[in-house]
């Protein structure tokens, strides 16, 4: 969204802390997990702004991170986020892919709705699923986000999705779990998203705009915000209750080898 001189534009994602269907209590329990397995160093694969990545550092006084994404706004989020809780020194954000990247292993690897950045495959659960036991010290963690069919799609569900949506995006619950096993994991703990954590995080992710498009319906940009938006909410109300997040928590099985 470009500015027009005189009209302030609204804040990006502010209402997001975490940009994905994740509580503060299930964060806490998780920072809470993890810190206790005492990693002396993260990976975050498309961090975005890195709040849970911080979040861990703050948690485990000597370890260390690293954030990689592309997307140069949200790095700097990120950057502002680290110097306002004293942790610039101990994290390092990179613009940069994460496709065959060098900068594992680490003891704890952060995988949050980003396993298209670690592989070009359709889907790339597969792929990224074997890029994460390489990326992992023997006796670290994973966490992995990662979406899964809570039922199958109709073919109406499917044409308001993404586009070129198709019942092959993603598995179910069970057959992600098992491919986790089959890469090289044992599933230390399984959870999904409920239905209040999508609600929150769909709304906060379009509030902004959506309360700056109404306060200025005439403006330059108000023609494509509001196409924008309602384009997004037509996808969300499709998948709505099919489509569903999982978070993984897991553990290198040491019979089979990173890379």
């Amino acid at each position: 969204m470009t500015a027009v001189p005189g009209t302030p534009l609204p804040p990006r994602l502010s209402r997001l802390t975490f940009h994905g269907p994740l509580s503060e209590s299930r964060a806490a329990a998780m920072v809470r997990r993890l810190a206790a397995t005492h990693p002396r160093t993260v990976l975050d694969i498309g961090c975005g702004w890195a709040e849970l990545l911080l979040r861990v550092l703050a948690a485990v006084p000597d370890a260390r991170g690293t954030g990689i994404d592309v997307n140069g706004k949200d790095l700097d989020r990120a950057r502002r986020n680290a110097e306002a809780r004293g942790l610039t020194e101990r994290v390092e954000f990179v613009g940069e892919s994460a496709l065959r990247t060098r900068r594992g292993p680490a003891d704890l690897v952060l995988c949050l709705g980003a396993s298209q950045a670690l592989s070009t495959a359709e889907p790339p659960t597969v792929e990224a699923l074997r890029e994460l036991r390489r990326l992992v010290t023997d006796g670290g963690r994973v966490l992995l986000g990662e979406g899964f069919w809570q039922r199958p799609p109709n073919k109406t569900e499917l044409s308001g999705m993404w586009p070129g949506a198709t019942a092959a995006d993603h598995y179910d619950l069970a057959t992600l779990v098992d491919l986790a096993v089959e890469a090289g994991f044992r599933p230390e703990w399984t959870e999904t998203a409920t239905l209040a954590e999508w609600e929150e995080f769909e709304s906060a992710y379009q509030a902004d705009l959506e309360v700056w498009l109404a306060g200025h319906p005439e403006h330059p940009l108000a023609p494509e915000t509001r196409e924008r938006l309602d384009r997004h909410r037509a996808q969300w109300m499709s998948y709505r209750g099919v489509l569903g997040l999982a978070y993984l928590t897991l553990v290198p099985d040491q019979r089979s080898p990173a890379g």
